[in-house]
This record gives structure tokens, C-alpha cells and sequence, in this order.
């Protein structure tokens, strides 16, 4: 069994970080332990309650958008934008329960000589487009504004970021110190095409694209868009594939640029329904972001996830892995690699959810089970390509 790294060398290398251990450290290993969002103490002062105020973005994703829009000039391409952010933010407060009282900010930072005032029109209206289908399967969630920044000297290209305020009674919070041994995690698939999607969804979400950029995308890019890529990085590693965005791909339904722009699964409509049914019997909920499939190890106690019937891997991270022969170690450690929610419930109810998450027009199945760890928490990976521990 091959001992692997949460942290990803090949993305190091790229200047960012899959696990974000340094931050971690910065910010203290508390936060990060118990429940998957940090609650806060209740903003109106009530001690049963908890408050939450959370941060998330479309990362560089937003240069995808970017490059689609100027190899094609269609400026539509940054109206998903919106949903990444708002996503990446939405299922981590899931994942704690935290889907009452929700209130959305959003933070757009600029380089106007580059992006236009109609991208940012795009994107504000896909914020709206996104709060009111929200709104129509059951999410109490208010749209209250935001700022936008022409910040050139400080952005190559540009942010969308946005803040989500939440209030929720502490006896409704998700408790991943429940996790025990005996547990089964069941995975919600990160592909196909729920009943909040109109197309299929390749799985890529918001996690990993500095990679899957760099990877697959050829330096042509680099070359007539300098700005797509960091100077301060090795320059042999940046854009090394051999796709244009409007390049196809068989086993892809669109272009590859498509593939990768492919706009976040939701599944906070899913999760609210779970919870308001099997709340007492769904242990812990993981959004598997940050970490890929290594995420999890980071909450519960004592406990080792054995991961060992994982969804096949979705066509867009084969290619991925193919394009550079990436030690599939890390691509489980920086990709979702086919489900991006798991959750770790009491075997009597697991079939329950699983036919819940269908009926959602999301593929669920067992994917691991829970079992005892003398130490640390672990997280072990059997796949087809080997065996992996973290």
C-alpha cells in the first residue's frame, strides 16, 4: 500500500496548495477539526444559537471563463462564475446544517482594461439566476449586494468571491465528533445532471483548476494572454498541455474549455432535505473540496475512512491524470475524482438516503465504510490504480 501526502507536489509547484496546510497552520488546527464551517457565537445573542459568516470564490476558475471569452468573444461564459462562488460557499454550510436565514454578499475584483463591464453584468445575473432557483426548491437565501473593484494593479485578470451569512440553532448543527466506527460513507456523484442543472455536469467544480489548467491547456494561451499565468512560476510547468478551450474531446460532450468551466454542483437542496428526515442518523457531511478525496481526514476522532468502491473516474480527470501521467496519489488528493459530498451515516438508513439523493436526479451509492484509528485520523483509498493512504 502506497503512503501518500495530502499536499500535492505538482500543484506546489504551480504556486498554490491542494491541502492548504500552511493556512492551517495560520490559522490554528481548532478550526478545522469539529465542524466543517466555523460557527460563531449567535449574532442576536442567543445562547442556543449559532452563527456563521463564510467566505468562498470561483478561484481561477475565473480564467477559463476568461480565455472562452476571448478566443470566442461570447461574454456569457462568465455568468457561471456566479454559481461557483455561491456553491463553494452554500455546501460547505451544508455540510454543518447551516441552511436557515441565509444571506449572500459578493466581492468582484477586476482588471478593467480586460474585463468588461458587460462580464460583470453576466455574472451579477447569475448571482440573481442562482438565488431564485434556490429560492424555488426550499433555500431561505437573500441576495443583499456586494462591491465591485477595478483593482488592475493587483489583479491579472479577476476574482468573484462572495460571503454567506447564516444563523442556525446549535442542537441543528452537523457534529462530525459523532463519526464512529461502524459508519457508512455514502458518496453523491459530482457528474451527471441534477434537477438544478440543465446540462451534464463533468465534476471538476471549483478545486483544482490551477492544475487542471495548467495541465491540459497548451501554451498558446500563455503566449497571446500573458496574463493567464503567474510570472513568478517556473515557466516550463505553465500550460504544458496540448488543448486549446475550444478544443474537443471524444469521451467530452463539450470543449475541453467547457469541461473545466463546467459550473459547481449544488447539493444544499439535497442536504436540507436529508437533514430535516435523518438528521440524528447522518453522523457527518464532507464537501470535498480542498483536499479532494483526502478531505475528510480532517474531522471526526479516531476514526480511519476506508474508501473502497469509489465512483468510476469521470472522463475530464482521466484526461487530466493522461496529460501529464500524474502519480494517481495525488490526483485523489486534489480532485473529487467523481463525488464531491459524502457522508458518514448509520447503515440502517443508508439505502433511504440513497434513494433520497436519486430522486434528486443525483447518483449516490456506499462508498467506504468507518472504522477505528489508534492515532491520527486516516483516510484510505482502493482504486484501480492502486492503494493509497493518507
Amino acid at each position: 500500500m502506497k503512503k501518500s501526502s495530502t499536499e500535492s507536489t505538482a500543484y506546489a509547484s504551480l504556486g498554490a496548495s491542494s491541502a492548504k496546510t500552511g493556512i492551517l497552520d495560520a490559522v490554528g488546527e481548532e478550526f478545522n477539526t469539529r465542524y466543517f464551517a466555523q460557527p460563531s457565537g449567535d449574532i442576536l445573542g442567543d445562547p442556543h444559537y449559532s452563527s456563521f459568516l463564510h467566505a468562498d470564490g470561483a478561484g481561477t476558475k475565473s480564467i477559463v471563463a476568461y480565455l472562452l471569452y476571448r478566443e470566442t468573444g461570447n461574454v456569457s461564459y462568465f455568468r457561471t462564475l456566479a454559481t461557483d462562488s455561491l456553491v463553494m460557499n452554500l455546501d460547505d454550510l451544508a455540510c454543518v446544517g447551516a441552511l436557515d436565514c441565509l444571506l449572500l454578499s459578493n466581492t468582484i475584483g477586476r482588471n478593467r482594461s480586460l474585463i468588461p463591464d458587460l462580464a460583470i453584468r453576466e455574472i451579477i445575473e447569475g448571482y440573481r439566476d442562482n438565488v431564485n432557483l434556490l429560492q424555488q426548491h426550499g433555500l431561505n437565501i437573500t441576495l443583499s449586494g456586494g462591491e465591485t473593484a477595478d483593482v488592475g494593479d493587483l489583479v491579472r485578470t479577476l476574482l468573484v468571491d462572495s460571503t454567506l451569512a447564516a444563523r442556525v440553532p446549535r442542537s441543528n448543527l452537523v457534529d462530525t465528533y459523532r463519526t464512529v466506527p461502524g459508519d457508512l460513507i455514502i458518496g453523491f456523484s459530482s457528474t451527471g445532471r441534477s434537477k438544478l442543472e440543465q446540462w451534464d455536469n463533468s465534476g471538476i467544480g471549483s478545486n483544482g483548476l490551477t492544475l487542471a489548467r495548467n495541465l491540459l491547456l497548451s501554451r498558446y494561451h500563455v503566449d497571446r494572454y500573458p496574463e493567464v499565468s503567474d510570472p513568478a512560476i517556473d515557466q516550463t510547468l505553465a500550460y504544458q498541455g496540448n488543448y486549446k478551450v475550444t478544443d474537443t474531446y471524444t469521451e467530452l460532450p463539450c470543449t475541453i474549455g467547457e469541461a473545466l468551466l463546467s459550473p459547481t454542483k449544488t447539493y444544499a437542496p439535497l442536504v436540507k432535505s436529508l437533514l430535516e428526515t435523518h438528521f440524528d442518523s447522518i453522523h457527518s457531511l464532507i464537501h470535498c473540496t480542498g483536499g479532494g478525496q483526502t478531505k475528510i481526514k480532517r474531522f471526526g476522532r479516531g476514526v480511519s475512512y476506508e474508501k473502497e468502491d469509489l465512483f468510476p473516474v469521470p472522463p475530464l480527470f482521466s484526461l487530466i491524470q493522461r496529460s501529464a501521467n500524474l502519480d494517481w496519489g495525488q490526483m485523489y488528493a486534489v480532485f473529487n475524482m467523481g463525488h464531491r459530498l459524502e457522508a458518514c451515516v448509520e447503515p440502517t438508513t443508508a439505502d433511504e438516503i440513497i434513494e433520497r439523493s436519486r430522486s434528486f436526479g443525483i447518483e449516490a451509492k456506499i462508498i467506504g465504510s468507518v472504522r477505528a484509528s489508534e492515532n491520527e485520523n486516516t483516510v484510505r483509498i482502493s482504486s484501480p490504480f492502486g492503494t493509497f493512504s493518507y
